[in-house]
């Protein structure tokens, strides 16, 4: 005559059934893994950070297209090609649009 050995007995008794286990772990995540949510008391101060944010990104890459601009227009006077001198004037320019283009937004009434 065989023994027929159900699930429960071969579980030690010490550690308790599966689903007690998986419930107690749940728990002890739940608990220790918690992260409060921090925000801000009023809207519009995410809005403006986010805009302050996205506006220093556009500025430094205002500022490396100018420089991009300043080397530009260098060695075309070294090299005396017209045409990359015009094209380094334009980039020139075009950086300083972009670098300072929220103060020219503010300037002409936008923002």
């Amino acid at each position: 005559m065989k023994k027929t050995v159900q699930a429960e007995q071969l579980s030690s008794p010490a550690a308790g059934p599966p689903r007690y286990q998986t419930c107690a772990m749940l728990a002890l995540l739940v608990t220790v893994l918690a992260v409060p949510a921090l925000a801000a008391d009023d809207p519009l101060t995410i809005v403006n950070n986010l805009s302050e944010f996205i506006f220093s990104i556009i500025r430094a890459l205002g500022i490396i297209i100018l420089g991009w601009g300043v080397v530009q227009v260098g060695m075309s006077i070294q090299s005396h090609d017209a045409s990359q001198r015009t094209q380094g004037f334009l980039c020139l320019f075009g950086g300083l649009l972009i670098a300072f283009a929220k103060e020219i937004l503010a300037a002409i009434g936008v923002m």
